[in-house]
């Protein structure tokens, strides 16, 4: 499949508007009359509270509430969704899904070669401004992640179109991007990691990327009784390295004794920078001797997420609804 060419100059920081070509990004396409309500029972988001043009992050748990992927949801068309993932996973939860699509007047197709998924550092808005006005492109921008534009791949390969988002904006790494993802706390089941987590420990509960109100979905009564009556031991948290190589999805981080405590869920490289987002015992979080099981000389250095204070008050409120 071919890419469009990104504009060339560096990307230095957010005051400059820069996009990111999203090469190991996927799109999973589900269509058919049948498309909400079979999204509806097997993904943790409301598919039937989202209007077309708008998007979602949500996750796929298998039935002990494990996540086989988590995505961005955009509803195309009255029946058409797209889910965005890593592209690794894109086969593996349509394979999965097509278990249960035979139930429905539905249709399941990697549309991965069909759009061209764009990162952009920056404001969304100001950029559609600038495309032409015919240029078929589509809007991502929820509280699952950072703004993104998809572009049908025709659309992607117009001249005009790259002249115009050239004109506006920088190019970004793809390091630069996934920092940025890991600092706003925005964490993706890869698959090196599908079926560790249940959707909490990734926060997705105050990202929007979980109803607790649209009813029975795959691995809903997991989800469920854990906001509810359990008490969530892990979740995920960011830190800085101090050194060595940046870890892989799933390497598993280590206390002071060498006990596991937790598991690397992603992480980035860029310039001086080297941080991660790990799934990690909230009881172990704030330990200053945490350090990577296969480094063990690389000490981590917990930092704040944009989320801390949502997670607090939806914690005390928990709480608070659990007293009698």
């Amino acid at each position: 499949m071919s890419h469009p060419s990104l504009p060339k100059p560096p990307y230095d920081d957010h005051a400059t508007p820069a996009l990111c070509l999203l090469e190991d990004q996927g799109v999973l396409a589900v269509s058919g009359p049948d498309a909400a309500k079979f999204l509806q029972g097997q993904v943790t988001c409301d598919v039937n509270a989202l209007a077309i043009g708008a998007s979602v992050g949500g996750a796929r748990c298998t039935p002990k509430g494990r996540m086989q992927a988590s995505f961005r949801l955009l509803r195309q068309d009255e029946h058409s969704y797209l889910l965005g993932m890593p592209a690794e996973r894109v086969s593996a939860l349509q394979a999965e899904l097509s278990r249960y699509a035979v139930f429905f007047k539905v249709k399941l197709e990697d549309a991965s070669a069909q759009w061209i998924r764009l990162g952009l550092l920056g404001e969304l808005q100001p950029l559609l401004t600038q495309l032409p006005e015919h240029h078929s492109a589509l809007a991502v921008q929820d509280n699952a992640g950072l703004p993104e534009l998809w572009l049908p791949q025709e659309a992607a390969t117009s001249a005009d179109t790259l002249t115009r988002l050239s004109e506006c904006c920088a190019s970004a790494s793809p390091d630069r991007w996934q920092l940025a993802r890991i600092r706003g706390g925005f964490a993706e089941v890869c698959a090196d990691t599908s079926e560790h987590f249940i959707p909490q420990m990734f926060n997705l509960q105050v990202l929007g990327a979980i109803s607790f109100r649209k009813g029975c979905y795959t691995g809903q009564e997991i989800v469920a009784r854990m906001q509810y009556l359990g008490k969530l031991k892990r979740r995920l948290y960011r830190f800085a390295l101090s050194q060595g190589p940046c870890p892989a999805p799933g390497e598993d981080i280590v206390d002071a004794d060498g006990k596991v405590i937790g598991e690397v869920a992603n992480a980035a490289s860029h310039a001086d920078s080297l941080e991660m987002l790990a799934v990690v015992q909230t009881d172990a979080a704030q330990s200053a001797a945490l350090s990577l099981c296969q480094h063990p000389q690389t000490q981590l250095q917990l930092l704040p997420l944009p989320q801390d204070a949502q997670l607090a008050a939806a914690l005390q409120q928990q709480q608070e609804e659990k007293s009698p």
